[in-house]
């Protein structure tokens, strides 16, 4: 009798470990995007996908159409689905934290990827240091022309990367402000990230005054904007823009001379390093606790923030082409 007690307690320790082990393995990542209005977005989604394909787990993606309301019912959704992570993108930096809220209800971790969800106790951040990438920005445009007159155009405001993008370029314009060499003639914030913002913004500008000498604009969307309303008024050639995202068709700007560079963000890495999280945190493995952190307003929060790098005419080959981004043949035809 005891034998069979002991060998029915072993089988049943083995099935016990078998299906924690099961368990931890079958990682269901839950993806809420705000959508997918920009060329990059789609590459972020399919990187992330097929990494976390990849090592072992699967995906259930979501797209907000940049609707906050409709992304928290996507959240309740996947919670439903008792996802065992999520990822998000939010549409609205502040709205977001109730998905945070309601995961944690659940003992699901969130990982904000790209931009940052505030005052929440938002479990880990993935995305570029957005300050640094302003400040490339700035640096880029200030050594080709250090004194004239500045405008900035900057991203929108509910997204938390806008306000660390400026942050990045005031840090390089303040002091010149100050010594006199450069004067900020305009500065706003957009309600989108979108190419008409950026055009409307520049034909404002261009309607106030003609003495321009360059413009910082929050991303590729927005200065493709900026273009076409510098092209409408005859100034393409003359005033200095740069953006941000590497957009095949600002590529196509930058080779004919209209933008002056954009800042490609290392997506594949970002996209690898928020899946490769998210199954560490899924699967309850330990990970490396040596996350640089950043405030989101009610914590400070474990993040991954990976650097951005200046492109222009010049180095078109050695970085989004060589890296695969973008190929020649597109950006040269």
């Amino acid at each position: 009798m005891k034998y069979f007690i002991k060998l029915f307690s072993l089988v049943f320790f083995m099935f016990l470990i078998f299906c924690g082990c099961s368990r931890k393995e079958q990682v269901n990542v839950g993806l809420l995007m705000h959508a997918l209005d920009k060329e990059r977005w789609e590459n972020d989604r399919d990187f992330f996908v097929e990494k976390v394909q990849e090592l072992g787990g699967t995906v259930e993606v979501r797209i907000a159409d940049n609707n906050a309301e409709k992304q928290l019912k996507q959240a309740d959704e996947l919670l439903t689905n008792n996802v065992d992570i999520l990822v998000v993108v939010p549409v609205d930096q502040f709205a977001a934290a109730q998905i945070v809220e309601d995961a944690h209800a659940k003992n699901v971790k969130v990982i904000s990827y790209d931009r940052l969800i505030k005052n929440c106790s938002l479990d880990f951040y993935v995305s570029t240091d957005n300050v640094e990438i302003g400040k490339l920005q700035a640096e880029y445009l200030t050594t080709i022309r250090p004194t004239g007159r500045y405008a900035l155009i900057g991203g929108a405001m509910t997204d938390n990367n806008s306000q660390f993008l400026y942050l990045g370029q005031m840090n390089v314009l303040q002091p010149l402000v100050e010594r006199g060499d450069v004067q900020i003639i305009y500065n706003v914030f957009t309600e989108s990230w979108e190419e008409e913002e950026g055009y409307n913004h520049a034909r404002k500008l261009l309607a106030e005054t003609d003495q321009v000498d360059a413009i910082i604009a929050g991303n590729d969307a927005i200065a493709y904007g900026v273009i076409r309303a510098l092209r409408e008024a005859g100034k393409e050639d003359e005033v200095l823009v740069v953006g941000m995202d590497a957009d095949l068709k600002n590529l196509q700007e930058i080779v004919a001379g209209h933008q002056t560079c954009t800042i490609y963000k290392p997506i594949e890495k970002m996209a690898a390093t928020a899946a490769e999280l998210a199954i560490t945190l899924g699967r309850e493995e330990p990970y490396e606790k040596t996350f640089q952190t950043v405030s989101n307003g009610a914590r400070l929060v474990p993040a991954v923030l990976h650097n951005g790098m200046v492109v222009n005419r010049e180095n078109l080959k050695l970085t989004v082409i060589s890296e695969g981004y973008q190929s020649a043949e597109d950006i040269y035809r």
